[in-house]
């Protein structure tokens, strides 16, 4: 009974400390995150789809329909974008003149 017991309190205060740990390094976590996207005057969409290049994004086309996946190259009429979100075996090819809108991640939670 006795290691039981020993057991409980060494994971009751290892729990205790990774709370305070995490408490602690949670307003840090928050200013490191937060960055905002500041928009170039003078940018395109196709500006900003080069900019990002790799990443997730969601594009709003013409025609209401919303695609999202991995921002794979951006052509000069072209957009790739691999790993469809809900289609993982799919990529779509999309003229940059039917988006109507960049959807990006700026920030964490």
């Amino acid at each position: 009974m006795e290691s039981k017991t020993m057991t409980r309190k060494t994971m009751k205060t290892r729990l205790a400390i990774a709370v305070l740990v995490i408490s602690l390094l949670s307003p840090v976590a928050l200013l490191a995150e937060k960055s905002d996207y500041t928009l170039k005057t003078s940018a395109t969409v196709k500006d900003v789809l080069v900019e990002n290049i790799g990443k997730k994004v969601q594009l709003k086309l013409d025609a209401n329909e919303s695609i999202e996946g991995t921002l794979t190259a951006v052509g000069d009429n072209l957009v790739h974008v691999s790993r469809l979100a809900g289609k993982d075996f799919y990529d779509a090819l999309i003229r940059i003149d039917r988006i109507g809108a960049v959807i990006i991640k700026v920030r964490g939670n």
